[in-house]
Protein backbone atom coordinates (compact mmCIF):
# COMPACT_ATOMS: atom_id res chain seq x y z
CA UNK A 1 0.00 0.00 0.00
CA UNK A 2 1.24 3.64 -0.90
CA UNK A 3 0.66 7.04 0.91
CA UNK A 4 -1.08 7.94 -2.20
CA UNK A 5 -3.29 4.77 -1.79
CA UNK A 6 -4.53 5.54 2.18
CA UNK A 7 -7.09 8.71 1.15
CA UNK A 8 -8.69 6.44 -0.39
CA UNK A 9 -8.94 3.23 1.43
CA UNK A 10 -10.19 5.63 4.11
CA UNK A 11 -12.83 7.14 1.90
CA UNK A 12 -14.12 3.67 0.84
CA UNK A 13 -14.33 2.31 4.63
CA UNK A 14 -15.80 5.48 5.45
CA UNK A 15 -18.30 4.75 2.87
CA UNK A 16 -19.21 1.25 3.89
CA UNK A 17 -19.50 2.07 7.72
CA UNK A 18 -22.09 4.51 6.32
CA UNK A 19 -23.94 2.38 3.87
CA UNK A 20 -24.19 -0.48 6.96
CA UNK A 21 -25.80 2.31 9.48
CA UNK A 22 -28.07 2.87 6.88
CA UNK A 23 -28.70 -0.52 5.91
CA UNK A 24 -29.41 -1.76 9.76
CA UNK A 25 -31.97 1.29 10.46
CA UNK A 26 -33.94 0.21 7.40
CA UNK A 27 -34.05 -3.02 8.79
CA UNK A 28 -36.75 -2.99 10.90
CA UNK A 29 -37.36 -5.13 14.51
CA UNK A 30 -40.25 -4.79 17.10
CA UNK A 31 -40.04 -6.54 20.15
CA UNK A 32 -43.31 -7.01 21.89
CA UNK A 33 -43.44 -8.69 25.92
CA UNK A 34 -46.59 -11.21 26.71
CA UNK A 35 -47.61 -12.65 29.95
CA UNK A 36 -49.30 -15.94 29.93
CA UNK A 37 -51.35 -16.84 32.77
CA UNK A 38 -53.86 -18.81 33.46
CA UNK A 39 -55.87 -19.24 30.80
CA UNK A 40 -54.87 -16.12 28.53
CA UNK A 41 -52.04 -14.38 26.99
CA UNK A 42 -51.74 -10.41 27.69
CA UNK A 43 -51.85 -8.71 25.22
CA UNK A 44 -54.12 -11.41 23.35
CA UNK A 45 -54.04 -9.73 20.37
CA UNK A 46 -51.09 -7.89 18.47
CA UNK A 47 -50.52 -6.07 15.01
CA UNK A 48 -47.39 -6.11 13.01
CA UNK A 49 -45.86 -5.43 9.98
CA UNK A 50 -45.51 -7.85 7.02
CA UNK A 51 -41.49 -8.40 6.37
CA UNK A 52 -40.75 -6.68 10.11
CA UNK A 53 -38.65 -9.28 12.40
CA UNK A 54 -40.92 -9.56 15.82
CA UNK A 55 -39.29 -10.60 19.09
CA UNK A 56 -42.13 -11.82 21.23
CA UNK A 57 -40.69 -11.63 25.58
CA UNK A 58 -43.20 -14.22 27.04
CA UNK A 59 -43.17 -14.65 30.76
CA UNK A 60 -45.49 -17.10 32.44
CA UNK A 61 -46.64 -15.83 35.63
CA UNK A 62 -48.11 -19.17 37.11
CA UNK A 63 -47.41 -22.29 35.70
CA UNK A 64 -45.43 -23.95 32.64
CA UNK A 65 -47.20 -22.59 29.39
CA UNK A 66 -46.57 -22.73 26.12
CA UNK A 67 -46.73 -20.66 22.81
CA UNK A 68 -47.07 -22.34 19.10
CA UNK A 69 -47.62 -19.95 16.12
CA UNK A 70 -48.23 -22.63 13.50
CA UNK A 71 -48.00 -20.47 10.16
CA UNK A 72 -44.88 -19.02 11.87
CA UNK A 73 -43.08 -21.84 12.82
CA UNK A 74 -42.40 -21.56 16.19
CA UNK A 75 -43.33 -23.55 19.32
CA UNK A 76 -41.82 -22.83 22.40
CA UNK A 77 -42.41 -23.30 26.50
CA UNK A 78 -42.10 -20.98 29.12
CA UNK A 79 -41.50 -22.10 32.26
CA UNK A 80 -43.44 -20.45 35.56
CA UNK A 81 -41.57 -17.67 36.82
CA UNK A 82 -39.15 -17.32 33.68
CA UNK A 83 -39.45 -15.72 30.31
CA UNK A 84 -38.85 -17.17 27.06
CA UNK A 85 -37.87 -15.07 23.64
CA UNK A 86 -39.19 -16.24 19.94
CA UNK A 87 -38.36 -14.61 16.75
CA UNK A 88 -40.12 -14.93 13.29
CA UNK A 89 -40.64 -12.50 10.52
CA UNK A 90 -44.23 -12.31 8.53
CA UNK A 91 -43.70 -12.84 5.24
CA UNK A 92 -48.05 -13.01 4.52
CA UNK A 93 -50.58 -10.45 5.87
CA UNK A 94 -53.50 -11.70 7.29
CA UNK A 95 -54.71 -12.72 10.75
CA UNK A 96 -53.00 -16.03 12.54
CA UNK A 97 -54.01 -18.08 15.85
CA UNK A 98 -51.35 -18.50 18.25
CA UNK A 99 -52.31 -20.99 20.93
CA UNK A 100 -50.84 -22.14 24.27
CA UNK A 101 -48.77 -25.38 23.47
CA UNK A 102 -48.60 -27.06 27.04
CA UNK A 103 -50.77 -28.33 28.93
CA UNK A 104 -51.87 -25.95 31.80
CA UNK A 105 -55.28 -26.95 33.31
CA UNK A 106 -58.79 -26.57 32.36
CA UNK A 107 -58.84 -23.81 30.46
CA UNK A 108 -56.14 -24.88 28.27
CA UNK A 109 -58.31 -25.07 25.11
CA UNK A 110 -59.21 -21.03 25.26
CA UNK A 111 -56.06 -20.04 25.70
CA UNK A 112 -55.07 -18.18 22.73
CA UNK A 113 -53.65 -15.04 21.03
CA UNK A 114 -54.37 -13.11 17.14
CA UNK A 115 -51.41 -11.82 15.68
CA UNK A 116 -52.63 -9.23 12.99
CA UNK A 117 -50.30 -8.49 10.02
CA UNK A 118 -50.51 -5.90 8.00
CA UNK A 119 -48.60 -4.37 4.84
Amino acid sequence: MTLKSIPATLSLSAALLLFASFTSRAESSKTIPITASKFKFEPNEITVKKGEEVTLVIQSEDVTHGLALKDFGVKTEIKKGQSTEVKFTPTTAGDFEGKCAHFCGKGHGSMKMTIHVVE
